[in-house]
């Protein structure tokens, strides 16, 4: 057992605790250097937020020295250090006026205005997120602490994630958006303070001498006000981590309702749009070519009861105008510039004319061969008929005065067949 404990010794390589002392007060302060790091690490990580830049974020958090004050703080705390805590916390107020102000000023100038994924996820934290503080505040004063400090700065850099809340506030602040401030800011506070407690606990645990020795009463006070602040930052993590999982378990039920009730059963879907945030909630449909009855249409109501999709409104947009003015105005709600709204267009125009099989011949021979026809439709659809199978298939949809008999039915499969060799033929007879 103890052979076992002796892995986990953290007094092995430990560093004299003057030398971490010194190094720890040294990086609190902010001013001249740090101050100017701090800037340049605020634009970089709001400009990976604002293209949606994975990497560039990383980068700005690898050179942001946001790390010392907080650390400073928890080494005040766990030795009583009354004057380094209050300087560590000016410190810490400095530099996030500093963060604040940058990263506004950076917003307010930029073009782009929208909201990218990086961003939107620092704008509800929940207790994951307070493991992760806790795990990167672990291990950046396990490092500290060390004679050999090895490598684990930058990947505490990473995983606390101090710079992209900042910048996210300063993106609420920017645009006027106060719950994008708000949970940002929430966000930030909780790495900083949880940081601080990992690092409250590490140096209690390797005994760290005390710089004004307080009674037991006061420290008991301490503690209690260091258990009160974590009560009152996890509670509301706790809170957003259950509606996160219940907003997940929703979307995963509409996903799946959506592929076995429709796309497995050959309908084409052009537009999905689900509106979580309403009351009731929305899920809005258009299909290719498929007509809803109002009788199928209240089937899919009772199926979505089935999958355990409650409070939800069903939309099938059927009508063609209808349609183009709801994407139209989709696209003109992400305050798009004329030239992306003509593009987007384009693309959704391409999207539907891949499905059309448009041939002046082929309407041509349709007319001399099969004069009984009224009208006709035919489109092509793909089906993944298994995992990695992708079926093509001719859906061609007549009217006539009359079905056409089981020859001539034949003799048209046999002549669409012998123009796509390479597809599946099915034929329908639409009566309006």
């Amino acid at each position: 057992m103890n052979q076992f404990l002796h892995f986990f010794n953290l007094h092995e390589g430990e560093d004299k605790k003057e030398t971490v002392l010194e190094d720890v007060i040294h990086n609190i302060s902010f001013r001249g250097a740090n101050a100017w790091i701090l800037a340049c690490a605020i634009v970089i990580a709001s400009v990976g937020l604002n293209v949606n830049s994975t990497a560039v974020i990383i980068g700005a958090m690898l050179i942001s020295p946001l790390m010392g004050p907080i650390v400073g703080a928890g080494f005040a705390l766990g030795t009583f250090d009354f004057p380094l805590l209050k300087k560590s916390m000016k410190n810490l107020l400095i530099a996030t006026v500093i963060s604040l102000v940058v990263s506004s000023l950076y917003f307010l100038l930029s073009p782009f205005k929208d909201a990218q994924s990086e961003l939107l996820a620092r704008t509800s934290p929940n207790i994951y997120d307070v493991l992760i503080a806790i795990s990167g505040g672990l291990v950046g004063v396990i490092a500290i602490t060390r004679v050999n400090k090895g490598n684990p700065i930058p990947g505490v850099a990473i995983a606390t994630a101090l710079m992209p809340p900042l910048c996210t506030a300063g993106y609420g602040l920017a645009t006027g958006n106060i719950t994008y401030f708000a949970g940002a800011l929430y966000l930030y506070i909780i790495n900083c303070v949880f940081i601080c407690i990992a690092t409250f606990v590490i140096v209690k645990y390797l005994r760290y001498p005390k710089v004004h020795y307080v009674d037991p009463q006061r420290e008991k006070k301490i503690t209690q006000s260091i258990t009160l602040i974590t009560l009152v930052l996890v509670i509301p993590s706790l809170y957003f981590a259950y509606r996160l999982l219940q907003d997940r378990k929703y979307s995963n039920q509409v996903k799946q309702f959506v592929q076995q009730e429709l796309t497995d059963k050959g309908y084409t879907i052009i537009y999905e749009r689900l509106v979580a945030a309403s009351k009731p909630k929305r899920l809005e449909l258009a299909f290719l070519d498929k007509k809803f009855s109002n009788e199928e249409i209240n089937g899919l109501k009772e199926s979505m009861r089935a999958f355990g999709i409650d409070n939800t409104q069903l939309i099938i947009r059927q009508d063609s105008l209808d349609l183009r003015s709801t994407i139209l105005s989709e696209i003109d709600k992400r305050n798009v510039s004329v030239s992306e709204k003509d593009l987007t267009i384009r693309a959704l125009n391409n999207t539907l004319s891949s499905y059309q099989l448009a041939d002046p011949e082929l309407d041509r021979d349709i007319k001399i061969i099969f004069p009984t026809l009224s009208s006709y439709s035919i489109g092509r659809q793909q089906f993944y008929a298994k995992k990695d199978s992708l079926v093509n298939h001719i859906a061609f949809i007549y009217t006539a005065s009359e079905p056409l008999e089981t020859i001539e039915r034949d003799k048209l499969g046999a002549w669409l067949k012998n123009h796509f060799p390479k597809d599946s033929i099915t034929i329908v007879a639409y009566r309006p």
